[in-house]
Protein backbone atom coordinates (compact mmCIF):
# COMPACT_ATOMS: atom_id res chain seq x y z
CA UNK A 1 0.00 0.00 0.00
CA UNK A 2 1.43 3.44 -0.91
CA UNK A 3 1.66 6.35 1.53
CA UNK A 4 -1.00 8.27 0.05
CA UNK A 5 -3.64 5.77 0.46
CA UNK A 6 -1.95 4.55 4.18
CA UNK A 7 -3.12 7.77 4.51
CA UNK A 8 -6.26 7.39 3.94
CA UNK A 9 -6.86 4.70 5.67
CA UNK A 10 -6.05 5.98 8.76
CA UNK A 11 -8.45 8.39 8.98
CA UNK A 12 -11.53 5.94 9.25
CA UNK A 13 -9.53 3.80 11.54
CA UNK A 14 -8.72 6.84 13.65
CA UNK A 15 -12.42 7.90 13.83
CA UNK A 16 -13.33 4.40 14.75
CA UNK A 17 -11.11 3.77 17.66
CA UNK A 18 -11.72 7.07 19.41
CA UNK A 19 -15.23 6.22 19.40
CA UNK A 20 -14.80 2.79 20.85
CA UNK A 21 -12.37 3.96 23.65
CA UNK A 22 -15.44 6.45 24.52
CA UNK A 23 -18.17 3.57 24.40
CA UNK A 24 -15.26 1.39 26.67
CA UNK A 25 -14.83 4.51 29.18
CA UNK A 26 -18.94 4.55 29.23
CA UNK A 27 -18.93 1.11 29.99
CA UNK A 28 -16.42 0.93 32.47
CA UNK A 29 -18.19 3.81 34.15
CA UNK A 30 -21.66 2.22 34.39
CA UNK A 31 -20.06 -0.45 36.72
CA UNK A 32 -19.99 2.07 39.25
CA UNK A 33 -22.86 4.22 38.46
CA UNK A 34 -25.19 3.76 41.75
CA UNK A 35 -21.66 3.78 44.01
CA UNK A 36 -21.92 7.40 45.79
CA UNK A 37 -19.38 9.93 45.28
CA UNK A 38 -18.30 12.31 47.36
CA UNK A 39 -17.53 16.10 47.08
CA UNK A 40 -13.70 16.13 47.36
CA UNK A 41 -13.72 13.01 45.08
CA UNK A 42 -15.49 14.67 42.21
CA UNK A 43 -12.88 17.17 42.81
CA UNK A 44 -9.71 15.22 43.11
CA UNK A 45 -11.03 13.46 39.62
CA UNK A 46 -12.22 16.81 37.94
CA UNK A 47 -8.61 17.87 39.04
CA UNK A 48 -6.80 15.14 37.21
CA UNK A 49 -9.05 14.80 34.39
CA UNK A 50 -8.52 18.32 33.41
CA UNK A 51 -4.55 18.26 33.85
CA UNK A 52 -4.68 15.18 31.16
CA UNK A 53 -6.90 16.93 28.71
CA UNK A 54 -4.51 19.66 29.26
CA UNK A 55 -1.28 17.60 28.56
CA UNK A 56 -3.30 16.51 25.34
CA UNK A 57 -3.55 20.48 24.14
CA UNK A 58 -0.21 20.97 24.67
CA UNK A 59 0.89 17.29 23.09
CA UNK A 60 -1.23 18.62 20.08
CA UNK A 61 0.01 22.40 19.93
CA UNK A 62 3.32 21.36 19.64
CA UNK A 63 3.31 18.86 17.67
CA UNK A 64 1.40 20.46 14.67
CA UNK A 65 3.88 23.89 15.45
CA UNK A 66 6.93 21.32 15.00
CA UNK A 67 5.05 19.85 11.30
CA UNK A 68 4.15 23.53 10.01
CA UNK A 69 7.86 24.51 10.67
CA UNK A 70 9.50 21.13 8.61
CA UNK A 71 6.53 22.06 6.11
CA UNK A 72 8.11 25.79 5.47
CA UNK A 73 11.55 24.75 5.85
CA UNK A 74 10.82 22.28 2.77
CA UNK A 75 8.69 24.97 1.05
CA UNK A 76 11.52 27.57 1.39
CA UNK A 77 14.28 24.87 0.20
CA UNK A 78 12.66 24.54 -2.64
CA UNK A 79 12.81 27.94 -3.87
CA UNK A 80 15.95 28.12 -2.87
CA UNK A 81 17.09 25.18 -4.82
CA UNK A 82 15.76 27.09 -7.85
CA UNK A 83 17.75 29.96 -7.15
CA UNK A 84 20.49 28.36 -6.60
CA UNK A 85 20.45 26.31 -9.60
CA UNK A 86 19.36 29.70 -11.73
CA UNK A 87 22.31 31.44 -10.10
CA UNK A 88 24.73 28.98 -11.06
CA UNK A 89 23.18 28.55 -14.84
CA UNK A 90 24.12 32.06 -14.94
CA UNK A 91 27.39 32.07 -14.13
CA UNK A 92 28.59 29.63 -17.06
CA UNK A 93 28.86 32.91 -19.16
CA UNK A 94 32.30 32.88 -17.67
CA UNK A 95 33.42 30.18 -18.98
CA UNK A 96 35.09 29.80 -22.02
CA UNK A 97 32.74 29.31 -25.00
CA UNK A 98 33.35 26.35 -26.37
CA UNK A 99 32.44 24.96 -23.01
CA UNK A 100 29.04 26.21 -22.26
CA UNK A 101 26.37 24.45 -24.76
CA UNK A 102 27.41 21.05 -22.96
CA UNK A 103 27.83 22.27 -19.62
CA UNK A 104 24.24 24.25 -20.13
CA UNK A 105 22.82 20.78 -21.50
CA UNK A 106 23.82 19.08 -18.47
CA UNK A 107 22.14 21.73 -16.47
CA UNK A 108 19.04 21.03 -18.24
CA UNK A 109 18.99 17.34 -17.64
CA UNK A 110 19.93 18.09 -13.87
CA UNK A 111 17.01 20.52 -13.64
CA UNK A 112 14.66 17.65 -14.72
CA UNK A 113 16.09 15.09 -12.93
CA UNK A 114 15.98 17.41 -9.56
CA UNK A 115 12.04 17.85 -10.53
CA UNK A 116 11.17 14.79 -10.70
CA UNK A 117 12.90 13.77 -7.49
CA UNK A 118 10.19 15.32 -5.87
CA UNK A 119 7.12 14.92 -8.37
CA UNK A 120 7.73 11.10 -7.92
CA UNK A 121 6.82 11.25 -4.34
CA UNK A 122 5.62 9.64 -2.53
CA UNK A 123 7.23 6.82 -4.25
CA UNK A 124 10.71 6.35 -2.65
CA UNK A 125 12.05 3.81 -5.27
CA UNK A 126 10.92 5.97 -8.06
CA UNK A 127 12.70 9.01 -6.49
CA UNK A 128 15.38 7.36 -5.10
CA UNK A 129 16.14 6.28 -8.77
CA UNK A 130 15.52 10.46 -10.15
CA UNK A 131 18.21 11.19 -7.20
CA UNK A 132 20.75 8.64 -8.40
CA UNK A 133 20.63 10.48 -12.17
CA UNK A 134 20.87 14.15 -10.72
CA UNK A 135 23.88 12.89 -8.51
CA UNK A 136 25.96 11.49 -11.15
CA UNK A 137 25.07 15.00 -13.57
CA UNK A 138 26.50 16.62 -10.51
CA UNK A 139 29.40 14.91 -10.66
CA UNK A 140 29.78 15.63 -14.52
CA UNK A 141 28.85 19.13 -13.90
CA UNK A 142 31.30 20.18 -11.28
CA UNK A 143 34.45 18.03 -13.02
CA UNK A 144 33.86 20.01 -16.17
CA UNK A 145 33.23 23.06 -14.55
CA UNK A 146 36.57 22.61 -12.92
CA UNK A 147 38.30 21.76 -16.24
CA UNK A 148 36.93 24.75 -18.20
CA UNK A 149 37.93 27.12 -15.27
CA UNK A 150 41.52 26.35 -16.58
CA UNK A 151 40.98 28.70 -19.06
CA UNK A 152 39.28 31.26 -17.60
CA UNK A 153 40.23 34.41 -15.84
CA UNK A 154 41.23 33.72 -12.06
CA UNK A 155 38.03 36.26 -11.13
CA UNK A 156 35.78 33.49 -12.78
CA UNK A 157 36.73 30.45 -10.28
CA UNK A 158 35.59 33.05 -7.55
CA UNK A 159 32.08 33.12 -8.70
CA UNK A 160 31.37 29.78 -10.42
CA UNK A 161 32.79 27.68 -8.03
CA UNK A 162 30.81 29.16 -4.86
CA UNK A 163 27.84 28.89 -6.89
CA UNK A 164 28.35 25.60 -8.19
CA UNK A 165 28.76 24.03 -4.48
CA UNK A 166 25.65 25.85 -3.13
CA UNK A 167 23.83 24.27 -5.70
CA UNK A 168 25.61 20.81 -5.06
CA UNK A 169 25.18 21.25 -1.24
CA UNK A 170 21.24 22.17 -1.35
CA UNK A 171 20.35 18.88 -2.52
CA UNK A 172 22.13 17.04 0.95
CA UNK A 173 19.84 19.60 2.68
CA UNK A 174 16.50 18.64 0.79
CA UNK A 175 17.40 15.16 1.30
CA UNK A 176 17.51 14.93 5.32
CA UNK A 177 14.60 17.29 5.19
CA UNK A 178 12.67 14.78 3.31
CA UNK A 179 13.74 12.10 6.06
CA UNK A 180 12.75 14.51 9.37
CA UNK A 181 9.56 13.91 10.71
CA UNK A 182 7.86 13.61 14.25
CA UNK A 183 9.55 11.13 16.14
CA UNK A 184 7.27 8.03 16.50
CA UNK A 185 7.85 8.58 20.04
CA UNK A 186 5.87 11.39 20.05
CA UNK A 187 3.44 10.23 17.87
CA UNK A 188 2.69 7.07 20.37
CA UNK A 189 2.50 9.55 23.09
CA UNK A 190 -0.18 11.68 20.87
CA UNK A 191 -2.01 8.47 19.90
CA UNK A 192 -2.28 7.27 23.81
CA UNK A 193 -3.48 10.36 25.52
CA UNK A 194 -5.89 10.53 22.82
CA UNK A 195 -7.44 7.56 23.70
CA UNK A 196 -7.05 8.12 27.53
CA UNK A 197 -8.96 11.15 26.90
CA UNK A 198 -11.54 9.18 25.23
CA UNK A 199 -12.11 6.70 28.29
CA UNK A 200 -12.80 9.97 30.79
CA UNK A 201 -15.25 11.59 28.55
CA UNK A 202 -17.09 7.81 28.12
CA UNK A 203 -16.43 7.69 31.45
CA UNK A 204 -18.37 10.84 32.13
CA UNK A 205 -21.26 9.80 29.92
CA UNK A 206 -21.91 6.81 31.97
CA UNK A 207 -25.12 8.46 33.75
CA UNK A 208 -26.54 9.97 30.30
CA UNK A 209 -27.25 8.72 27.07
CA UNK A 210 -29.09 11.45 25.22
CA UNK A 211 -28.65 12.42 22.00
CA UNK A 212 -26.52 15.33 22.98
CA UNK A 213 -23.90 12.82 24.71
CA UNK A 214 -23.83 11.19 21.12
CA UNK A 215 -23.36 14.12 19.04
CA UNK A 216 -20.68 15.63 21.71
CA UNK A 217 -19.00 12.13 21.24
CA UNK A 218 -19.08 11.86 17.43
CA UNK A 219 -17.92 15.56 17.60
CA UNK A 220 -14.42 14.73 19.37
CA UNK A 221 -13.79 11.65 17.98
CA UNK A 222 -14.56 13.93 14.31
CA UNK A 223 -12.34 17.18 15.33
CA UNK A 224 -9.49 14.66 16.49
CA UNK A 225 -9.00 12.36 13.71
CA UNK A 226 -8.88 15.74 11.37
CA UNK A 227 -6.72 17.43 13.78
CA UNK A 228 -4.38 14.52 13.25
CA UNK A 229 -4.73 13.60 9.92
CA UNK A 230 -3.39 17.42 9.43
CA UNK A 231 -0.54 16.92 11.69
CA UNK A 232 0.70 13.83 9.82
CA UNK A 233 0.19 15.49 6.07
CA UNK A 234 2.14 18.57 6.92
CA UNK A 235 4.76 16.34 7.93
CA UNK A 236 4.40 14.17 4.85
CA UNK A 237 3.50 16.51 1.91
CA UNK A 238 3.10 14.51 -1.12
CA UNK A 239 1.02 12.15 0.63
CA UNK A 240 -1.88 12.93 1.20
CA UNK A 241 -4.00 16.47 0.14
CA UNK A 242 -1.01 18.94 1.28
CA UNK A 243 1.08 19.30 -1.70
CA UNK A 244 4.01 21.58 -2.54
CA UNK A 245 3.28 21.66 -6.58
CA UNK A 246 3.33 25.32 -6.37
CA UNK A 247 6.57 25.15 -4.57
CA UNK A 248 7.99 23.57 -7.13
CA UNK A 249 7.27 25.94 -9.58
CA UNK A 250 10.64 27.98 -8.77
CA UNK A 251 12.46 25.05 -10.34
CA UNK A 252 10.53 24.63 -13.55
CA UNK A 253 10.82 28.10 -14.00
CA UNK A 254 14.64 28.17 -13.71
CA UNK A 255 13.98 24.59 -16.36
CA UNK A 256 12.10 27.15 -18.54
CA UNK A 257 14.81 29.99 -18.30
CA UNK A 258 17.12 27.68 -20.11
CA UNK A 259 17.84 28.64 -23.60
Amino acid sequence: MSDSAAMFVLLPGLFLCFLLFVEIGRRLGARWVDEEETERERVVLNTIETAIYALLGLMIAFTFSGAAERFDARRSLTVQEGNAIGTAYLRLDLLPAAVQPALREKFRRYTEARIAVYQALPDIEASNTHAARAGALQGQIWAEAVAALKDAPPASSLLLLPALNDMLDITTTRAIMLRTHTPPVVLVTLLMLTLVCSLLIGNGLARKRTCGAVLHTVGFALVLTVTLYVILDLDHPRAGLIQLDYADQALADVLAGMK
